[in-house]
């Protein structure tokens, strides 16, 4: 599962990505929750960045709060459920990302991690996205992360992980055109543990409504990065 991630530096976050500047804003985030709204990148002729809220709203769906309910979609079953299985084919996105945060449970606490990409300040989880219309005629972009089985870096945290795009695929997965099996599955195989590391973070990150830079600061926990 991944349900908090940041996007800490956005400095050359349009070079990165290769979108031009549209007006939307890209502001450091530290911690996004859901239901949240972010900068999603898209290829729409051209790639461009797309405000979009947090928790996936199939066009077909009677009612937006089932947004909250898909934050996450598994790799293994995209095919299996129809709102993801449509974007799948024709509504794929990149989410961009800096790291995400996982809680480890220790004792009777649960201690947050912030887990990165070393030596890549910005990069991209495999996403997809819908667009609902209510009943005032406006549409609302949303968006869900995929996920994966974790790494050994991940692991030690939780079970699943989101699935980090390795920047060679970023084309192809935003491309237009379905993919095949064996390029899906290749694509969202969990990142290489030797790229990520991950460290103890306060609490602060459990409020949704804290923003801060200290949200991603290591705290001296006695509890040794992963």
């Amino acid at each position: 599962m991944c349900g908090r991630f940041a996007i800490a530096i956005t400095v050359g976050f349009h070079d990165r990505f290769g979108v031009q500047d549209t007006g939307i804003p890209v502001i450091p985030r530290y911690n996004i929750a859901p239901t949240q709204e972010v900068p999603i990148v898209v290829s729409e002729s051209p790639r461009t960045i797309v405000s979009m809220r947090w928790g996936l709203v199939p066009r077909w769906a009677k009612d937006p709060k089932i947004g909250s309910r898909m934050i996450n979609a598994r790799a293994e079953t995209l095919e299996e459920r129809p709102a993801f299985r449509d974007a799948l084919a024709s509504r794929r996105c990149l989410v961009p990302a800096t790291g995400f945060f996982e809680w480890k449970k220790v004792g009777s606490r649960r201690i947050p991690y912030y887990v990165r990409l070393k030596g890549h300040p910005l990069f991209a989880f495999a996403g997809l996205y819908d667009r609902w219309r209510d009943p005032a005629g406006e549409d609302i972009a949303t968006f869900t992360i995929i996920t994966t089985r974790p790494n050994a870096a991940v692991s030690p945290l939780h079970d699943r992980m989101p699935a980090v795009l390795l920047r060679e695929y970023e084309e192809r997965w935003v491309a237009s055109g379905a993919l095949s099996p064996e390029e899906r599955e290749g694509m969202l195989e969990p990142v290489d543990a030797h790229l990520m590391e991950a460290y103890p973070v306060g609490p602060q990150v459990s409020n949704p409504n804290i923003e801060s830079e200290d949200i991603i600061r290591p705290v001296q926990d006695g509890l040794p990065g992963i």
